[in-house]
């Protein structure tokens, strides 16, 4: 796994280390189980799992399923593969939100008595109103001074199920006139009448995040609660709960800028309307950012991992570009990822001077930047197919494949000059025929002519059919935070971006890949054999790899 570099967090745990020897390093990653993890997850992951390695804690995955509305077991599943394909086991153990609901409710009991919550009877649009904007104080709810026996009467009254949904709130009893809007006696516990995917219908009011978040830091004994940017003006109200409740170790939240990614949408929400619409092939199409759909589309946790190491840890908004997630896995399957031939868009190629019934077997290598991945054997045979991208019946200029009385070399083969074009009624290049010079192998001329071209090519007896899907960006502008008001998600989706190619050829070496294995096409791009369709490889990436090295 990417080690994490020093960075802001690191300097904040520093001086807490300084201060107190003693501490003991825990994170944790808290994600609400109402959808799959996508790959800005994965930046929180690792900031988290890394930290606490570096500083030899403990990593907690915590469950924030305090909200049953939009919950459910299938993506606590999804949640914990993911964690577990990107190698984070949670050294400090796994645990539900759901799992304090009793404390909470018990602290809650206590804030009433100690005069620093209330009921109140205002629904959602009146609170609006009384909360008053960034320039104008809130104003006092009306309910805001009933007393300690009417409130814990009341709250007992709501959990008890007597009141309908919205009826009313706990609300924390904080200050109405404070700069910091999150600070307005915010709601702390609302009424749900909807069965929890583990408490069933024990509950029917359940705690906000801000409320449950930090007594559940404080009772995993959480040293530093590490979230994304948008909660850093949550944090006042987050120290609140700790110090009201009476923490003597209080756990403390720090805020990193959250990973964007360029022609990417991160809101679960919008990419649950693409599943739930069939836009996409589920939550794991290859196109979509999540991190099962980047797992199928062929990415590694290690390309991932250092894909967020370059990004940086930082406090202020930037979009990472998509290319450089792209050159991290490139640059680790050039090593890896063994070669393979695969023609794309095959055309017939006949060597009229090779034997009918004669297959040779020319050895190619496995991976050229790796000796000890050692060669196979690729059979040769009169009839081949080659690429009809590798033909030009006019070439344009400095074209050194093949075309009209043209030399050019069969990868690992023999030379072969194109001597007759066959084409069908509509004009349609069906077959090209050539002689090859026998006596070169894989090997130069003897009289020494010099051929420019090499393009890879298959024996069209042992080809095998397969189909390939290429993928390209899910949304065709840059920056979607840069969409105008009058516009949505929708109105940028994509529409080239998956292309199907049913009639490709493959090795047969590939017949028996596995699902998942990656490979490189020659002279095309990396793929991987899909995990759900039989026979398909799907692409990571072309070959081209235009992102800046300096960056």
């Amino acid at each position: 796994m990417e080690e994490l570099r020093s960075n802001f967090i690191h300097d904040i745990i520093d001086e807490d280390l300084a201060a107190n020897p003693e501490l003991k390093i825990h994170t944790r990653f808290p994600p609400e189980p109402n959808g799959y993890l996508h790959i800005g997850s994965a930046k929180a992951i690792w900031i988290n799992a890394m930290t606490a390695k570096k500083y030899g804690g403990e990593f907690n995955l915590r469950y924030d399923d305090t909200n049953p509305s939009k919950e459910d077991n299938e993506y606590v599943e999804s949640i914990y593969e993911d964690l577990m394909w990107l190698g984070c086991e949670p050294s400090g153990g796994i645990f539900y939100g759901s799992d304090y609901f009793d404390k909470c409710y018990e602290y809650a009991i206590q804030l009433i008595k100690d005069g620093k919550a209330y009921v109140c009877d205002l629904n959602a649009d009146e609170m609006r109103e009384y909360r008053g904007t960034l320039t104008v104080p809130g104003k006092e709810s009306p309910y805001r001074n009933r007393s300690v026996e009417e409130n814990l009467d009341l709250f007992e009254r709501m959990k008890n199920g007597e009141f309908t949904d919205g009826s009313k709130t706990l609300r924390a009893k904080i200050d109405m006139s404070s700069s910091n809007m999150n600070m307005r006696d915010p709601a702390i516990y609302r009424i749900v009448h909807i069965s929890h995917h583990r408490q069933g219908n024990k509950w029917c009011i359940y705690p906000l995040y801000d409320y449950a978040h930090p007594i559940q830091d404080a009772l995993e004994g959480i040293s530093h609660s590490l979230c994304s940017i948008e909660f850093e003006n949550h944090r006042p109200l987050y120290e609140w709960v700790i110090d009201n409740i009476g923490f003597e170790k209080k756990p403390k939240q720090r805020e990193f800028a959250r990973l964007n990614v360029t022609h990417t949408v991160m809101s679960k929400r919008y990419l649950r309307k693409l599943v739930e619409e069939k836009l996409v092939d589920g939550w794991d199409d290859p196109r979509m950012p999540t991190l099962c759909g980047l797992r199928r589309r062929g990415y590694t946790p290690a390309s991932i991992f250092d894909f967020v190491a370059r990004a940086g840890v930082a406090k202020s908004y930037s979009v990472v570009d998509y290319e450089l997630l792209e050159h991290c896995i490139r640059e680790e399957l050039n090593t890896t990822a063994e070669r393979r031939i695969a023609i794309l868009k095959p055309i017939k190629v006949v060597v009229t001077n090779y034997p009918e019934n004669k297959v040779e077997y020319f050895d190619l290598p496995n991976n050229p930047s790796n000796p000890d991945a050692g060669t196979r054997k690729v059979a040769f045979t009169r009839e081949l197919y080659i690429d009809a991208d590798d033909f030009a019946e006019v070439p344009p200029p400095k074209f050194f494949r093949m075309k009209p009385d043209g030399e050019v070399r069969l990868m690992g083969a023999y030379i072969v000059k194109c001597n007759e074009i066959v084409k069908d009624e509509q004009g349609n290049v069906v077959e090209i025929r050539c002689t090859a010079d026998l006596e070169t192998g894989n090997g130069m001329p003897i009289d020494g002519r010099k051929v420019k071209g090499t393009i890879h090519w298959l024996s069209a007896e042992h080809a095998k059919d397969a189909t390939v899907m290429l993928y390209d960006f899910l949304f065709d502008i840059e920056n979607t935070a840069d969409i105008p008001e009058d516009k949505t998600y929708d109105d940028y989706l994509n529409k080239a971006s998956v292309t199907e190619i049913a009639n490709a050829k493959v090795e047969p070496a590939l017949e028996s890949a596995s699902a998942g294995e990656r490979f490189q096409f020659v002279r095309t791009g990396y793929f991987v054999k899909d995990t759900k369709h039989e026979n398909t490889f799907n692409r990571i990436v072309g070959l081209k790899d235009s992102f800046p090295k300096n960056k």
